[in-house]
Order: C-alpha cells, then sequence, then structure tokens
C-alpha cells in the first residue's frame, strides 16, 4: 500500500483556506474563535463549518489551531467549543497545553503544536504513547536529526518547510512576556526579535550598534521535499496564518509542483487528497513576502541565516541602477522588465530600507514619484509585481476532480447519466429527456458528448465520455446542460456524504513523563495541565511565566548564535572568549547574551 504525503497549508480566514484547497492543500490549519497561537487570526464556527465542508469535497482535511495556554476560568468554554469543533466536522485539533487531555474530548485525532517544543526522540515518543496522532517537529531540526526520529517512532510526523522562523524554540520564548506581557504562548507576541538592538562586549564596547540580530530570514525547503518524503515525514506544512489570500495561493502552488515533481519520482508514496490543480499564474516565492530564505539548519550549522539589515520583505532582485537622470534611472542591461505600479526598494548609503513606486517604465528607465536616495550600482529589489498580482486575484476555482461519464438511454424517454470520479465514488441521476431521431449517429453523439463535458466552473474535468443509445438520436443541449448540471451537483453531495473522517478516541494514560521535575519551561498555567503531568509521574512543577510574571531571568534559548553569525565562534575562534560577558540592548531593554557552544546555542537572560 503507498504511503501517503501531505501539503499542509494556513488559512487566516476562510477566503485563505478555501483559496489554499483551490491551489493543491491536501490539509489546511485555521484559528479557532479562541484559543488559536495567533489571536489576531481567529474563525467563526460557521466560517469553519463551510471551510470542512469545501475541503472534504477534494478528500482534504481542516485541521483547527487551539494551541494557546488556558487560564483556568478559561478550560469550560475550550472544552465546549472542542466539541463544537468536532460536530461540525473538523479533521483534527492542534493543541500546546496538556490540561486538555484532563477533559471530556470527542474522539478527535490530536496534533501536538509545535508549541510543545519537540526536538528528541523521548518527546516526539511520549506524545506517541499518550495518544498524539500526529506530532508537528522543531523546526531546528536537522534531516538528519529528523530521521532518526522517524526511525524510532510510529506516530505521524508533521514538518515546517516554508515561512516565518521564530529565532527561539517554539513554545520557549518569554522575551515578548518580559517586555509587556504580551505572551506568545497565549497568541499575543509582540514580536520584540524583529526589533533594532546593538550589541556590547564586556568593557562596554558597541560591537554592532542598531541592526536586527535576532531577525531570521525565512524558510524555504522546495528543493528538499524529496528527501523529506524519503525520511518518512507525512505533513510538509507552510507557515503563515496571518498572510494574505495571494501568499496562500503563490505558496500552495508553488508547493504543490515541487511535491508532484518528488512524487513522480517515487511510486509509492501519493498525495493525501484527491484532484488537480491548474493555476493560472506561474507560481514563484519570490513574489510573496518574505525576508530572504534559508533552509535554516537543515543540513546542520553553516548558512547565513540571519538578516540583520531589515526584517521587511525584499521580494525578487531585479539588477543595479547603472544611471541616474534628472526624473527618472536606468536599470543595468540584465534587469527584469518591470511594470507600472511595481513597488521597489532599495538600501540607501546609510544601509537603510528605501521603498519606492514605479510611475512609469519605459524600457530601461524607471520614473519614481522621488529620486531622493537613488545612487548609480545600488541593488533594486522588487517586492510588488503588479502583473503578477493580477494573475494571482484572477486565479479562482482551478483545482478539478476527474470523472468519467456514461450516459445511457433506458427507455424511449428515460434516460440515465453516471458520474465515476478518479477515487472511484459513483453517482446515477436519472431524468426524462425530450428527443427526436437523428440522421447521423456520429453527429448524434456528438452532440451529446459537447454538452455533457461543458462542465466550466465546476470542480470536475471529464476524462472520458460513453453514450449508449438505443438509436441515434437529437436531444435539446437546454435539457442535456440541465442533466449534466444536476448530476454534477448530486456528485458534489455525494462525495461530501462519502467522506469517511478518522476519529481517534482518546484514553488518559500513566506513561512516564521525561522528567519527575519542572521549571517554567514546561508551560503550565492551569490545575488541569499540573493534573496531567502528575498522572504522568511528575513530582513537582514550577507555574508557567505567564502565572508567575517573572519579570527578569532567562527569556530565550536559540541555535541562532551572534558569535557564529558574526564569524566570531568561539569554537573557531576561542580568542573571542575575551569579549564577554556580551550584552544585548534596545531602549531600556538590556539582555545578557550567554553561549553553550557543548550544545550550541545561545541563551538571553533578561537584565
Amino acid at each position: 500500500m503507498s504511503k501517503l504525503v501531505e501539503l499542509l497549508s494556513p488559512a487566516k480566514n476562510l477566503e485563505c483556506g478555501i483559496a489554499a484547497i483551490n491551489h493543491g492543500a491536501d490539509a489546511v490549519y485555521i484559528g479557532a474563535p479562541r484559543f488559536g497561537a495567533r489571536k489576531l487570526a481567529g474563525n467563526s464556527l460557521d466560517d469553519i463549518a463551510a471551510l470542512v465542508d469545501y475541503a472534504h469535497l477534494f478528500d482534504a482535511k481542516v485541521y483547527v489551531a487551539f494551541n494557546t495556554l488556558l487560564f483556568n476560568d478559561e478550560l469550560i468554554s475550550a472544552q465546549q467549543q472542542i466539541h463544537q469543533l468536532y460536530d461540525i466536522g473538523v479533521d483534527a485539533l492542534i493543541i500546546q497545553d496538556m490540561g486538555i487531555l484532563e477533559m471530556d474530548l470527542p474522539p478527535i485525532p490530536l496534533h501536538a503544536s509545535t508549541q510543545t517544543d519537540n526536538r528528541t526522540v523521548e518527546k516526539v515518543a511520549f506524545f506517541e504513547k499518550i495518544g498524539f496522532d500526529q506530532v508537528v517537529l522543531a523546526r531546528e531540526l536537522s534531516l538528519d536529526q529528523i530521521k532518526a526520529i522517524k526511525q524510532q517512532t510510529n506516530v505521524k510526523l508533521e514538518c515546517f518547510v516554508h515561512g516565518a522562523l521564530c529565532v527561539c524554540y517554539s513554545g520557549q520564548c518569554y522575551m515578548s512576556q518580559a517586555i509587556n506581557g504580551r505572551s506568545a504562548n497565549r497568541g499575543e507576541c509582540g514580536q520584540p526579535c524583529r526589533l533594532p538592538y546593538s550589541l556590547t562586549n564586556a568593557k562596554g564596547d558597541d560591537l554592532v550598534k542598531n541592526k536586527h540580530l535576532l531577525s531570521l530570514k525565512d524558510l524555504n525547503l522546495s528543493h528538499r521535499v524529496g528527501e523529506l518524503i524519503d525520511a518518512g515525514v507525512y505533513s510538509l506544512k507552510i507557515e503563515g496564518r496571518l498572510k494574505d489570500v495571494d501568499y496562500v495561493k503563490n505558496i500552495t502552488a508553488y508547493y504543490r509542483k515541487a511535491i508532484d515533481k518528488a512524487l513522480a519520482e517515487r511510486k509509492d508514496v501519493k498525495k493525501a487528497s484527491a484532484g488537480m490543480c491548474f493555476p493560472s499564474f506561474e507560481p514563484n516565492p519570490e513574489k510573496s513576502f518574505s525576508r530572504g530564505f534559508s533552509s535554516y539548519f537543515f543540513d546542520g550549522r553553516g548558512e547565513d541565516i540571519w538578516n540583520p539589515d531589515t526584517p521587511k520583505s525584499l521580494g525578487e532582485k531585479i539588477g543595479k541602477v547603472a544611471r541616474i537622470e534628472k526624473d527618472h534611472f536606468v536599470m543595468s542591461g540584465d534587469a527584469v522588465d518591470l511594470n507600472n505600479g511595481d513597488g521597489l526598494c532599495f538600501f540607501n548609503r546609510a544601509k537603510e530600507l528605501v521603498g519606492i513606486r514605479v510611475n512609469r517604465v519605459d524600457a530601461k528607465k524607471v520614473y519614481p514619484p522621488s529620486m531622493k536616495e537613488i545612487y548609480v550600482g545600488a541593488t533594486i529589489f522588487r517586492n510588488h509585481d503588479q502583473q503578477f498580482n493580477k494573475e494571482l486575484q484572477a486565479s479562482e476555482v482551478v483545482r478539478k476532480l476527474n470523472v468519467s461519464l456514461l450516459f445511457e438511454q433506458l427507455s424511449e424517454t428515460h434516460f440515465q447519466l453516471s458520474v465515476t470520479d478518479e477515487c472511484g465514488v459513483s453517482t446515477v441521476f436519472g431524468d426524462q429527456l425530450s428527443s427526436q431521431p437523428a440522421k447521423n449517429e456520429h453527429a448524434s453523439e456528438e452532440g451529446i458528448r459537447s454538452q455533457l463535458s461543458k462542465t466550466g466552473g465546476t470542480p470536475f474535468a471529464v476524462e472520458a465520455i460513453d453514450v449508449r443509445l438505443n438509436e441515434a438520436l437529437f436531444i435539446p443541449a437546454k435539457e442535456l446542460n440541465a442533466m449534466r448540471r444536476n448530476a454534477l451537483e448530486a456528485h458534489v453531495v455525494h462525495r461530501k456524504k462519502n467522506y469517511q473522517r478518522i476519529e481517534i478516541p482518546f484514553a488518559p494514560t500513566t506513561v512516564p513523563y521525561l522528567s519527575d521535575k519542572l521549571g517554567f519551561k514546561s508551560n503550565i498555567v492551569n490545575d488541569k495541565a499540573r493534573l496531567f503531568y502528575q498522572r504522568h509521574g511528575v513530582e513537582s512543577s514550577e507555574w508557567g511565566y505567564e502565572i508567575i510574571k517573572n519579570i527578569s531571568g532567562e527569556v530565550m534559548t536559540t541555535k541562532h548564535c551572534l558569535l557564529d553569525s558574526m564569524d566570531m565562534c568561539l569554537k573557531k575562534h576561542p580568542e573571542n572568549k575575551q569579549l564577554l560577558p556580551l550584552t544585548l540592548y534596545r531602549e531600556k531593554d538590556r539582555y545578557r547574551v550567554t553561549v553553550d557552544c557543548k550544545a550550541c546555542e545561545m541563551h538571553l537572560t533578561k537584565l
């Protein structure tokens, strides 16, 4: 039996969710009305139900992000909402708070959020043993580490392949909470890692001044999806529950194409949903929001993973300024073609990012509203492609299920149209049609085929038509069109009813946890979560950061090491130990920077 691979796309809202399905997602994840780790991306139950209804037509799944930490006074409401989500047909819940496992749960599959910090074989194995159906791996893992986890566990693994990167281990960042009381684990992260900082040495001398030292490039593993599939990863996940619909269309279509190419080279693997996608544009990730790309730690340490100059989207590099005139500048000969209305950006001589809009283009001549700060030799990026965006916006229903049609005459006036799709699901629709003898048998059949093949804006593409008549007949096109329309509508209803949702009842266990003593990083903020860990052998546990409201102490552990990124790694350059301790600061916020060279990690402690 072939194993399945799932492309999992983000959905800020219903529109984004449908766009993701239409452009190739095998599953989408969307925020619940409350309790999702993106507080600004909540959705109504009615919208989630509509997305479920649409997704199931293509055997695609809908997962709901329910991955915030819950306070005691939210537990009853959270349990009620979980049952409501189950009742509307949601396929799985993505959770972080272990207190949920002490609730009365419906038989809905559970996914361990990346917020549960899934970096080790032991952690993933624990979640498998207690009943999780899927585990979202930490972004920091290398391919070899992913392989090791898969070799020693059987639970389905989910791996990020594209999008923004948190600089801290997910679920372990307390920086936003420490600064302004906005907890990342409660969906309220203020993204302080994207702000500019300065770095001083032990003497108080600035090593770096006012740079985005914690801002990482975005992840892009599109060229490595085959290796992830071979490693046994089930779900390939695109980050972006705050991204707009055009981003979802472009990036989903891009990964659908990359994954389909990988699947074509592997006979024992197939995609996890049905239907083919035919987007009306050529997907290109450089034309959507990004801070530049890296493969992060997929191959271990060594790649340039940060962008200290800006946390904003640069877009695609298109060329350099070759000449400057009074009201325009001329691009170099190898620059790409531009369009009126394009958005461009460049770094000025002070290394600050400047954005401009193209008023008019004449060959390589670009006329912006202002010529301020433009200079010869400046590298120009395009972060808004006017023509590409028009193509994106025009791309709507582009996903089709292949169907075969059988049109049969049962009696003089009674006809039957059978619809069988690529999954083997069949619908039979009968109707009374008026007809009259036709002189030409071939013309008769071709006329019927012509009308029945017009599936237009439906989610179906006709692969084959078989016409079986007792004699050559002419049937009015209006009646054939109505029969085709009614039969396909009936097939939509039949397919949705035919969808088989996986149900997994949750049964509490007493599998020992990895430790019998837990600190605040275990993120326990309610009594049920504490009870869960007690059930699993934990003897003592601290309350989470949101309860103790600690304004000092460690706020971040990250594999992004400033010394390594600045080519000052202590392993390679032990003489740099004299620079320690380091201090990271901006305005009133100051952090002691320490490095653990054995673990190859950096720690930030609030001063």
